[in-house]
């Protein structure tokens, strides 16, 4: 039983129904539960070190219950679209209201989208792949599968990485920098990738090139079936869910730097070049990925496993609230900054 507990992340697609079957405040609910419920009970269960002990880790390892949990987010978050572009499409709401319903989309397709996405295409199952792949369809950012896995764990923690934010670096120049640059990445990647293999760049293996044909041709299928308001909606979600998750970078990575050893390489990544949160529900809510550190330690671990280090940074608060927190700058700076190691903070 106590391997369900992963259960929970659900919570959140069964707040973004809410959301969906509401009106005036109601369309919020998924914002409320995300930033406000799920702080309260961070606060109130508090955190765990625990790591799991070996003979736990070799049963778990090849349970197929927390592979399963994460498939099932597939349906659930395009069952939910249909529910939210139809609402959409038939009612007319108010300003706020749109406002309610598109934050809580948003807050859906970071969560049990992008997130559930980032973990399966760190697998190497090609079903699960494409299971990720279409998770990241509907967030508008299919790119991230390239610039993530044969960028971001590698550059992470230099100036060569786009998804690590700068000390002092605000959340909204973030945003900016970090899109722009990893897709920019995402290509010089994927041509990096083309020439290794010998292939030119009108071939099928060119990934970026199906990203830029699929997701038009999903927003495409969102027009004929509904409305342009409709499409304006889903492209607004998408760019709503990847700027949360651009918001879980800049607070994994911030201030943390790799440094150059006497050969003039970069060290290796340690546990100590990513935040952490050990909260329990946030945990849980968001398949282990507060136990950031160990997932680049060793990325294809999966969630049920990932440990915590006593020399990982935490972050004062869990994720929901150090999101909530980044978007205040002056607030983060004050929280963040004395915690940087003061190596780090020198240029």
């Amino acid at each position: 039983m106590k391997d369900l507990k992963y259960l929970f992340a659900y919570t959140i697609p069964v707040s973004a129904y809410l959301s969906f079957t509401s009106f005036g405040l109601g369309t919020y609910t998924a914002v409320i539960y995300a930033f406000i419920i799920i702080p309260f009970l961070d606060s109130l269960f508090g955190q765990s070190k625990e790591n799991l002990q070996e003979n736990e880790v070799k049963v778990k390892k090849i349970n197929k219950v927390f592979d399963i949990m994460l498939y099932i987010n597939l349906p659930i978050v395009f069952g939910l679209l249909w529910v939210v572009f139809n609402k959409v499409q038939s009612i007319e709401y108010s300003t706020s209201e749109m406002i309610g319903l598109s934050l809580s989309t948003g807050i859906l397709l970071a969560t049990n989208g992008i997130n559930v996405a980032h973990e399966l295409c760190h697998r190497n199952k090609y079903y699960e792949k494409f299971i990720g792949k279409a998770l990241y369809m509907p967030c508008l950012y299919m790119h991230f599968y390239i610039e993530h896995n044969f960028g971001h764990h590698i550059n992470v923690a230099t100036p060569d990485d786009g998804a690590t934010a700068k000390y002092r670096q605000s959340v909204y120049s973030f945003w900016i920098t970090s899109v722009t640059k990893q897709y920019f990445d995402a290509w010089k990647k994927q041509i990096e990738l083309l020439k290794i293999k010998k292939n030119n760049f009108f071939s099928i293996k060119n990934d970026m090139l199906w990203y830029h044909m699929i997701q038009p041709t999903y927003l495409l299928f969102v027009l004929f079936l509904f409305s342009t308001k409709v499409l304006l909606f889903a492209v607004v979600v998408g760019v709503i869910a990847f700027l949360f998750l651009e918001c879980i970078n800049y607070i994994e990575h911030y201030g943390l730097r790799r440094f150059k050893n006497e050969s003039g390489r970069y060290e290796r990544v340690q546990t100590y070049h990513s935040w952490n949160s050990n909260h329990n529900i946030g945990r849980i809510v968001l398949y282990e990925l507060t136990r950031h550190s160990d997932h680049h330690f060793k990325s294809a671990k999966k969630y049920q496993l990932l440990n915590y280090y006593e020399e990982s940074p935490q972050l004062p608060y869990g994720y929901p609230a150090s999101i909530l927190l980044s978007l205040v700058p002056p607030l983060w700076f004050y929280m963040m900054d004395p915690l940087v190691p003061e190596k780090m903070k020198k240029v």
